[in-house]
């Protein structure tokens, strides 16, 4: 129990130094471990998972695995906890014999980051082998004449464990003749010899039986026997002697099989079968044991297995040859191994992408791959290449490993699938190579619109389709794949005669089929232009358009319509027809023109083409109908029994298919006037009353009146318009000689229509020096209803016959007369205070004004005034007060403006005395006329 315990306190302290120096590497990026041999399967070997910072749900996620280089994996990373435990129980001595240090060596790989870390694991010794002797039992012969102390090597025993645990010391037990000595190698061995410490005597005793045992370091220490049996011979005095006392070989690990590689010879002086020499192996280890073979009679040493460089490089082994007597002479061979290229490099995948998208950027790692050659030299020099004409290149990461990285821009429509193929190729002679292939494949992004099989479809469908008439099939292609690649078609927002377009035509989503929704006109819609739209299922989609022109061909559906002669009343004779009236005269040549006949058809091309036919005559040889003009004309001389009314039928066809008509209805009367035509028409009427011509006899009287009339009205215009142009001139004239007679008759309206004028200006009436910026202000709504619109103040409209560039310039009034603040009128005689009064707005009526003032005044300076409301007072002071007289109103005549003229009535008391006859006499004459009148 307590060894137990102490073997357990071991493995703790190799468990805890392995940890620690785990701890110290994983800080350089490399993880150490270091466990006990003959650990069961699934033993804990360090916390990963801890050591690289990795979280335990990213083990699952990322992909982590561990890889063991060799065919057999010692090593498993658990997925739940992170540590690293034991796959393979591991035998120190079977997997590392002739190494002092037993590591072995493995990577993490992170597939989801394309990382990798590197782990060792040092495999420690216990004590678990047994010293062993190769030969349990040995035979010595040893003459009696053997003196004392003469040594005799042993079997040596051999423990595969190594330090404390390995072979520490040699015992013998059996008798007294004989005692151990242990003799140390060159390279720190020990070596048995039996030392004989007592002379023999083989009378006494033939044989002698002794043990050795052999010890290790182990707790608890394990001990391996052997059976010595020592015979006593006669005397051999003479020992065989190597040729050598070391043989060097160095040996091509391509050596065949069955190869001697060294022959040793030892010769001896005896005779007999002192002097007969055999050879014997007593140092090799058991792996060269099962190489090598020696000739126990030639001593020749034969290959008899293929020696590899990568497991062993070199042999050590000792040989001995011993006479017949007992004589030995011992003698070393080391065989070299040299390394020949027969190892090609080894690729492997760790970590690959089996899919990339087709729009990964440059430099995009698809794959991790670990390359090596177990040569060594120049033969393991390992160069790495890829394939041409892929878009990858070679990465060093790090050591052995390589990235295959993308160099450039996939794209999946031109290559889908790649297949790369990784070379490695050793620096030996004859080079050797190895292959990898890996298979990617591209997955596809949308980045390919749809491309339409035509630039432009175009497609022409006969009028009157039926609802739902296939027109034609578009189509579109995408080079992308799966849902990408999906194309479906719409069509784009239009609008045909106002209507939506998508009430004329549809579009398959699916096929890209082109409908009909309703039966086309060809009169109505001839051509519809249209997009259609074809989409992928990308996301973001793509699209791209095409133009459709869709033309509707005609059908011969419309019959020719006539537009002249004009259609028959519903009422008249021949019903549904056409009717006409034209006139011939009797004195016609052939080939006159009588009527034409002018017909058009709603269709196109060869369908609208007219042709016209005389399909009934009254006369059927005296007229003729043009084919293609429709003209009327007369093929013959009009004869006297030719009946003065012919009806003429005129059919009109297309050449459509089948052939449509109409047909034309026209009466020629032969007269020679219109008279003698109408007199026709009145007979044929009177003779038929229900005929159409009586009621085209009405419609031309009225036509004729109408005509009559306008031009009387016309005659009637140019007149009026001669005797104004006159009446203008008149006036004119007069204006020059007279200042009254250059105002128009007209304005003088007699003394009732000048108290009718004054008294529409009943609002604050003011006089100024200066006629031209007198004011009248005047009420809006009796100015409106006195006098007539005219043009506003700053247009004034010129009078009749008057040139608006002369009016212009005109002559300044005398200032010399004004009234004072006292006199100033002002309604019911109220003194206004204010310093402007208002004339009318407009030049004519102040002109008209003026004119009836000095009318009044030459009344009142003659005495025979008539006005109204007192004497000379032109019945101003009933408007205007009492105190208002005919005293405070100057004498107008003095200065009065004619408009149009530079000439102004001045105010002298001689002359106004010389002319007051005159005035009076004109103003009898005036009397007189009134009373005549």
């Amino acid at each position: 129990m307590g060894a137990a315990g102490r073997l357990w306190g071991r493995r703790e302290r190799a468990l805890l130094w392995g940890v620690l120096m785990a701890a110290w590497d994983a800080a350089w990026g490399q993880l150490r471990y270091s466990v006990p041999e003959e650990l069961p399967k699934g033993s804990f070997v360090g916390n990963v998972a801890e050591d690289l910072g990795l979280e335990l749900p990213a083990l699952r996620d990322r992909g982590v695995r561990v890889v063991s280089e060799g065919r057999t994996q010692y090593f498993a990373l658990h997925g739940k906890t992170g540590h690293l435990v034991m796959a393979e129980r591991i035998d120190r001595e079977q997997l590392c014999e002739s190494v002092q240090q037993c590591v072995l060596r493995c990577e993490v790989i992170v597939e989801g980051e394309m990382k990798f870390y590197e782990i060792e694991v040092e495999i420690t010794d216990i004590n678990d082998n047994t010293p062993s002797f190769r030969q349990a039992e040995k035979e010595l012969r040893m003459s009696e004449t053997t003196a004392p102390g003469a040594r005799f090597p042993l079997t040596r025993a051999h423990d595969s464990d190594l330090g404390p645990n390995s072979l520490q010391r040699y015992e013998l037990s059996g008798d007294e003749h004989f005692s151990l000595a242990v003799q140390a190698g060159p390279g720190g061995d020990q070596r048995p010899e039996l030392v004989l410490a007592k002379a023999l005597d083989r009378e006494e005793a033939a044989f002698h039986e002794l043990v050795l045992r052999a010890s290790d370091g182990g707790e608890p220490a394990r001990t391996g026997t052997a059976r010595i049996r020592v015979a006593v011979l006669d005397a051999n005095d003479n020992a065989p002697v190597f040729s050598q006392a070391e043989y060097t070989v160095r040996v091509a690990e391509d050596e065949p099989v069955g190869s001697v590689l060294v022959t040793v010879t030892a010769a001896d002086a005896d005779e007999g079968v002192n002097g007969h020499v055999k050879y014997s192996l007593t140092k090799i280890t058991e792996k060269a044991s099962k190489v090598f073979q020696l000739d126990t009679e030639t001593g020749a040493l034969t290959l008899v297995e293929s020696l590899d460089f990568v497991e062993v490089s070199s042999h050590e082994l000792e040989l001995q040859a011993h006479d017949g007597g007992g004589l030995f002479d011992t003698a070393k061979v080391v065989i070299t191994v040299t390394d020949v290229n027969d190892n090609a490099p080894e690729i492997s995948v760790r970590s690959s992408l089996s899919e990339i998208s087709e729009d990964a950027p440059p430099g995009t790692v698809v794959a991790l791959l670990h390359v090596q050659d177990r040569d060594s030299g120049e033969n393991g020099q390992v160069r790495c290449s890829l394939d041409g004409g892929v878009p990858f290149r070679l990465q060093s990461s790090h050591g052995s490993y390589y990235s295959v990285v993308t160099s450039g821009e996939l794209d999946r429509e031109k290559v889908s699938e790649y297949n790369v193929t990784v070379r490695a190729m050793d620096g030996g002679s004859p080079a050797l190579e190895s292959s990898a292939v890996l298979s990617l494949r591209v997955l596809d992004v949308n980045d390919n619109a749809p491309v339409f099989a035509e630039a432009r479809y175009s497609a022409r469908l006969a009028e009157n389709n039926a609802a739902g008439a296939l027109v034609l099939t578009v189509r579109a292609w995408d080079a992308d794949w799966g849902q990408n690649a999906r194309v479906r078609y719409r069509l784009s927002e239009g609008r045909v005669r106002g209507a939506p377009l998508s009430s004329y035509v549809s579009v398959q989503a699916e096929t890209g089929a082109l409908y009909a929704l309703r039966s086309f006109d060809y009169e109505e819609v001839r051509e519809v232009r249209l997009w259609v739209r074809a989409e992928d299922g990308g996301a973001p989609a793509l699209s791209s358009n095409v133009s459709v022109g869709l033309e509707i061909v005609d059908e011969n559906d419309n019959a020719p319509q006539v537009l002249y002669p004009p259609a028959a009343a519903p009422s008249s004779a021949a019903g549904a027809g056409w009717a006409g009236v034209e006139l011939a005269p009797r004195s016609a040549e052939p080939g006159a023109l009588v009527a034409k006949v002018v017909a058009v058809d709603a269709d196109a091309g060869q369908n609208a083409w007219l042709s016209y036919e005389l399909a009934k005559a009254t006369e059927p040889g005296l007229f003729r109908v043009g084919l293609h003009s429709g003209e009327v004309r007369t093929a013959r001389f009009p004869l006297a029994r030719d009946a003065a009314r012919q009806s003429l039928v005129v059919v009109v066809k297309d050449h459509g298919r089948p052939a449509l008509s109409a047909t034309a209805t026209l009466t020629v009367v032969l007269a020679e006037s219109v008279a003698e035509l109408l007199s026709e028409l009145g007979s044929a009427a009177a003779a038929a009353p229900g005929e159409p011509a009586g009621s085209l006899t009405r419609w031309l009287v009225l036509a004729v009146a109408a005509v009559s009339c306008l031009f009387l009205a016309f005659l009637l215009l140019l007149l009026a318009l001669r005797l104004r142009r006159w009446r203008r001139s008149q006036l004119l004239a007069a204006a020059g000689s007279a200042a009254l007679r250059g105002v128009p008759a007209s304005h003088f309206v007699g003394i009732d229509g000048v108290r009718a004028f004054l008294h529409s200006y009943s609002h604050e009436v003011s006089l100024t020096a200066d006629s031209r910026k007198s004011q009248l202000r005047l009420s809006a709504g009796i100015c409106c209803d006195t006098l007539p619109a005219r043009p506003p103040p700053d247009e004034p409209a010129p009078l009749p016959g008057e040139d608006p560039a002369a009016a212009a310039p005109q002559a300044q009034p005398n200032t010399d007369w004004r009234f004072s603040q006292t006199q100033r009128p002002g309604t019911s005689g109220s003194q206004n205070g204010e310093e402007g009064g208002a004339w009318p707005n407009n030049q004519f009526d102040t002109e008209m004004l003026q004119a009836m003032i000095l009318a009044s005044a030459n009344e009142a300076a003659d005495g025979n005034s008539t006005l109204g409301g007192g004497m000379g007072t032109m019945g101003l002071s009933a408007r205007y007060g009492p105190q208002f007289t005919l005293q405070h109103v100057p004498d107008y005549r003095q200065n009065v403006y004619i408009p149009g003229s530079t000439a102004t009535l001045t105010n002298a008391a001689g002359k106004r005395d010389a002319k007051s006859a005159g005035s009076s006499g004109g103003n009898k004459k005036k009397s007189g006329k009134k009373e005549k009148k």
